[in-house]
């Protein structure tokens, strides 16, 4: 589980800025947290709120770029430069990253410092009694080389020393068959974000999750248990296969999906894209969040309501507190506009964004913010202003 993660010169937030999930022992334990092996309280879900171009997007890229550059960036070009943007006041400075989590019953933290160019300082540690590297790598202006240190990582040195300045040395170890590094680069984070943003969804996107649940049949059992019960008027949902009728490729062929519903005349089918936009995001939604509560990873998701009612956000966070639909303690970091969402977590739950007139972001966990008592309506409050983060006119 992701205990937290720390940025800073990252887009649109200058000064550092740590997400941190763990929880206090003061706080009562509820269905949305874990106490985790290596000892901590750690929370299942985090939301982040704020006004419209605050930064809330900006605080989701760096968890979603780091999970990419750890597993994927062995797939980048060799000239291709590191998708990070520094804030627009200081380009000339590195970007700084770092996250904690546990993985295989032990604590672990990632630290990266990097320009678009380069990878500048890179260090995996590992707590034992207390944190001791795994490997660091550093850049050596003068010697126009990487020095690598490493304990028990397992990667030839001389396979190390060629590791390009654009990818993870964990995503370069992959490669060559280290055991960690194969195990750290699984695909344990789904997300609708990249470096522009959220990305729009569209036919494709469908035609995706429909693949997707085409080869994952109990997640597309329940896909269609919880579509059905979230009355949109769904009785079912029949996936199809069907062949484009492309002459240059006559084989080609895609899944689509079709919305089954009931009337007193019978059944009748439709294909999603006469469904309503509901439906679709309600089903693409749904295609990396059951995905994520199969492996116990992280969903990263942006705008987390998007074209849905906000009555379905609190079943939908629900797939995470229920141990029976998320056994193996998923987490879910999400931006929304539905505040709606304080009337659900607690308050250490909850990230609260805004910009500066410097058109500078910072962000603070709720329960940071002085004045706010467990026993205050967040809702009603945060409707006021009294927290901040919301759009001032």
């Amino acid at each position: 589980m992701l205990h937290s993660y720390a940025f800073s010169n990252f887009q649109s937030f200058r000064e550092r800025v740590e997400v941190d999930l763990t929880i206090s022992r003061k706080v009562a334990m509820t269905e949305w947290m874990q106490e985790v092996p290596t000892g901590e309280r750690v929370s299942k879900l985090m939301a982040v709120i704020g006004p419209n171009g605050s930064g809330k997007t900006a605080l989701l890229k760096p968890m979603a770029f780091i999970a990419w550059f750890v597993s994927q960036s062995f797939q980048t070009p060799p000239e291709a430069n590191i998708p990070v943007a520094p804030h627009a006041a200081a380009t000339d400075e590195p970007t700084e990253l770092e996250c904690t989590l546990d993985f295989d019953g032990k604590l672990w933290r990632y630290v990266l410092r990097c320009t678009p160019q380069r990878v500048l300082h890179e260090a995996l540690y590992q707590k034992r009694e207390r944190f001791s590297y795994v490997f660091i790598r550093d850049w050596d202006a003068e010697a126009n080389a990487y020095v690598i240190k490493q304990q028990d990582f397992g990667l030839a040195a001389q396979e190390a020393r060629k590791v390009r300045s654009n990818v993870s040395l964990i995503a370069w170890a992959a490669q060559f068959g280290v055991p960690l590094a194969v195990r750290m680069t699984a695909a344990y984070v789904n997300t609708n974000v990249n470096v522009y943003g959220r990305v729009p969804m569209g036919s494709q996107d469908v035609q995706v999750a429909a693949k997707h649940f085409s080869v994952h049949p109990e997640q597309r059992t329940r896909m269609e248990q919880l579509l059905s019960s979230w009355d949109l008027g769904l009785s079912g949902v029949e996936l199809q296969e069907l062949s484009l009728n492309n002459p240059q490729e006559p084989s080609q062929k895609v899944w689509v999906p079709f919305g089954r519903h009931k009337n007193k005349a019978g059944e009748f089918k439709l294909p999603f894209a006469l469904e309503s936009s509901g439906t679709q995001g309600a089903f693409v939604l749904l295609s990396l969040l059951l995905e994520t509560l199969e492996i116990g990873g992280l969903a990263v998701i942006d705008e987390f309501e998007n074209d849905l009612h906000p009555h379905m956000l609190e079943p939908i966070l629900d797939l995470f507190a229920n141990p029976s639909t998320n056994p193996h303690q998923a987490q879910l970091l999400f931006t929304c506009h539905a505040v709606e969402v304080l009337n659900l977590v607690h308050k250490s739950q909850v990230m609260l964004v805004q910009k500066s007139e410097e058109c500078e972001s910072s962000a603070s966990r709720m329960d940071a913010v002085e004045g706010i008592r467990n026993d205050d309506n967040y809702y009603a409050k945060y409707m006021a202003g009294a927290y901040g983060a919301v759009p001032v006119f």
